[in-house]
Formats: C-alpha cells, sequence, structure tokens
C-alpha cells in the first residue's frame, strides 16, 4: 500500500487534473491565423482595429503577431471606446496615438471620428478587426464593427474579423431587435439586447442582412461551442473596460447597463460595479423584499449600502440590493432589469426617473418604452420580449458559425 502522504497528493493530483482537462481548449481568431503563418494576409497592406483585449490565447498582443509577420505589412492600429489600453473611462474622447512597442500610429475610432476617414485608411488595401465583446447590444465595440464593415463595403477593402467567444454563452438571447428607426451609437444593430452571437456571427449577420456585400472573412474559432461560458473555454478573462473586470459583471450588463438610462446607480466609483443598483432615495431591504417575491430565477438580492468615489451620487450614501447570481444558466439579466424598473417606477413614482430616449435604446423600442411608462406590469412586457427574442433566434439560425 502507498504511504499517507502519496495517497493524498495522487488525490489532490487526480482532482486537479481533472478540472484542468474538463475545460475546453479553445483556439481564438488569432491563434487560428498565427497558426496558418496568416496566409490569408499575403501581401496585403493591413490596418488593425483593437485594443488591449487584442491577445491570443497565450497573452501575446495581435498587434505584436502582425507587426513581427513577414508575409504582408501592419500599416496602422485603430482602436474604439476605452483606448488601445482600455483604461479611458465610459464616455470619455480617445486621442490618436503611437503605440510604445511597435511605433506604429494609432487612430481613435471614439474622439473626433467614429468611422475611419478616407486619410486614414489611405495605403491600406485589408482591415483585420480583434476585439473581445461581452454580449450585449449597447457595448459599443460591435458598433464600431458595423461601421467598419459599412465602410470597408464602401471602399472595396477586405475585412477580416477574427473571431472571439461570447463570454456569457451563445445558447440565450434576451430582449428584442433594435426597432428600424432607433439609431444612436449605443443602439445601431437590429439585434436583441443580449444578442448570443459572437463577434464573427455579427459580421457575418450584419453583412448579409444589411447587404452590404463587403469582402468579409471571418477567422472562426476552434473548440468554441454555443453553451460554453467564458471560464469554461480555458481562456483567461480580460477585463474588457474599465468597470467589466470579470465575468460577472459581464453577464449583469445586459441588466445594469440598461438601468443607466435612468437615475440609479449601477456602482461605478465602487469596488464592485455593475453588481449593484442603488440611490440615496432606495431602501434596499424593501428593494430586495420585493426582488424576492418574484421569485427570479438564478438570483438573490442583498441589501447594501454604498457611497460612489465617482460618477452617478459621488460622495452620497446609497441604499439598494448586491445581485448575486446564483445559477447562471437560469439568469435572465434583461428579465431583472424589466423587473427592477417597475418595481422602482411603483415604488418610487416621485423619485424614479425614466430618461425616454435612452430607455427606448436600451429596450430596443418606443412600444417597450410606453408599457414601462404607462404601468404595465413585469409580465405584461415580459410576454411579450420573450417571444420577439425567440422570434429571432430561430429567424436567424442560418447566420450562426458554431453548433
Amino acid at each position: 500500500n502507498p504511504p499517507r502522504c502519496l495517497k493524498y497528493f495522487l488525490v489532490f493530483f487526480l482532482i486537479f487534473s481533472s478540472n484542468l482537462f474538463a475545460k475546453e481548449k479553445v483556439l481564438l481568431g488569432i491563434d487560428v491565423l498565427a497558426r496558418e503563418n496568416f496566409k490569408s494576409l499575403d501581401g496585403k497592406r493591413v490596418g488593425l482595429i483593437t485594443n488591449h483585449t487584442g491577445v491570443d490565447s497565450h497573452g501575446k498582443r495581435t498587434i505584436d503577431w502582425l507587426y513581427e509577420a513577414d508575409n504582408f505589412e501592419l500599416l496602422k492600429i485603430f482602436t474604439p471606446e476605452h483606448g488601445i489600453t482600455g483604461k479611458i473611462k465610459h464616455g470619455a474622447l480617445v486621442s490618436d496615438d503611437t503605440d510604445t512597442k511597435t511605433h506604429l500610429p494609432i487612430y481613435s475610432l471614439y474622439g473626433k471620428y467614429r468611422r475611419p476617414t478616407d486619410a486614414m485608411l489611405e495605403g491600406l488595401d485589408t482591415l483585420v478587426f480583434d476585439i473581445q465583446d461581452i454580449g450585449a447590444r449597447f457595448y459599443t465595440y460591435t458598433t464600431t464593427l458595423a461601421y467598419l464593415l459599412e465602410e470597408a463595403a464602401k471602399r472595396n477593402l477586405e475585412i477580416f474579423v477574427l473571431d472571439r467567444p461570447n463570454p456569457i454563452t451563445g445558447t440565450i438571447v434576451e430582449g428584442e431587435p433594435l426597432e428600424p428607426d432607433i439609431q444612436h451609437f449605443t443602439a445601431y444593430l437590429k439585434i436583441p439586447v443580449r444578442h448570443g452571437l459572437t463577434v464573427g456571427e455579427i459580421a457575418h449577420w450584419y453583412n448579409r442582412t444589411a447587404k452590404l456585400d463587403a469582402r468579409l472573412t471571418v477567422i472562426k474559432m476552434e473548440g468554441w461551442k454555443r453553451s460554453l461560458w467564458w471560464d469554461e473555454t480555458g481562456l483567461k478573462f480580460v477585463p474588457t473596460s474599465p468597470n467589466i473586470q470579470n465575468l460577472k459583471a459581464a453577464l449583469l450588463y445586459s441588466c445594469l447597463g440598461a438601468l443607466e438610462a435612468t437615475n440609479v446607480s449601477v456602482g461605478r466609483g465602487t469596488k464592485k460595479p455593475f453588481q449593484m443598483v442603488g440611490a440615496p432615495w432606495i431602501e434596499g431591504e424593501i428593494l430586495a423584499d420585493r426582488l424576492e417575491f418574484f421569485k427570479i430565477a438564478g438570483f438573490e438580492f442583498k441589501p447594501v449600502r454604498f457611497t460612489p468615489k465617482f460618477d452617478l451620487y459621488k460622495g452620497e450614501s446609497c441604499g439598494g440590493v448586491e445581485i448575486r447570481v446564483t445559477d447562471r444558466n437560469s439568469a435572465r439579466p434583461f428579465d431583472l432589469f424589466i423587473y427592477i424598473v417597475t418595481i422602482l417606477r411603483d415604488q418610487y413614482p416621485e423619485k424614479f426617473v425614466m430618461r425616454a430616449q435612452e430607455i427606448e435604446r436600451v429596450t430596443g423600442s418606443k412600444d417597450t418604452r410606453s408599457r414601462l411608462e404607462r404601468n404595465y406590469s413585469a409580465e405584461e412586457i415580459l410576454f411579450l420580449l420573450h417571444e420577439k427574442a425567440k422570434d429571432f433566434a430561430l429567424q436567424n439560425k442560418s447566420y450562426l458559425l458554431y453548433e
């Protein structure tokens, strides 16, 4: 018989190795492109649209991969909201810059211009997009992708999208597609709030449905399945922006990002951004009790007080709730948004404010905004939204690139 210490070692090794190998080994679009020695880019003059999330599965920057390749030339870099480092706060304009390692010019697509200009694109014949999305329509990186597809189509430029996982799975769709007459930088693509698509699938869907006819190539991942959460891919999560620091915040963004169309704090300026909701006039115990009453699957709610160091209600003590995810597969964050709005609307009619235009942008329609204003119940609103989400998922199956 082996000594006791060896037994413990064997048990520990089996547990550790089973957890290690249980995780999928996903190859990102950049991994696949690099493995093929960038053959698809042979002889091209390339502009790369990326930020700090544009790294391979080992953390090497896509910028460096493309700069070091010798069969084409990387000439320019473009970057979205939050800048090349991802540290510029939300809504703040991003300036043009120079990459410190390669000394290539970096052009901002969230500054004076939101689309690349003729001058920016001069000398290029190919664009490559490699940025991590989080799965919510009003996260601005996918609007930048849509703009790039349009500009590439106008100029007959090739565009490659290096695909990345939807971190909150590709199996769940929530909310309704954006109405055609609503258009804004945070409300551009006619997809549901939680769209269930990868960036490559969004590019493929938009190119076809908008009849852009861009010369699009999606470099697909290998090993990714629609059911996978980010922490099941074997990949390290890189915070996608200053306040999306982890997978929980990414999941809850479809709720708490939408709540920024109202006058409540979503935890910006605290240690738990996009994990709490509150305001100086909210009583956390009452809000928690009301939410628990509805028995919303996948969540529980803890009354809290917090004081934001910046952003809305800076320096003011706010009552509210911390949202805990108890079952992420059954959790529906956009449903939770509807419940929170209807509760606050009914509980604090003199203090709770919904900004009409912004509510239309985050929900996707004037009808939903109207129902929220006209005291429809959460159940009445959600019955309609669930049908619209189901319709979108069924009608757009042909654009999916993964099982």
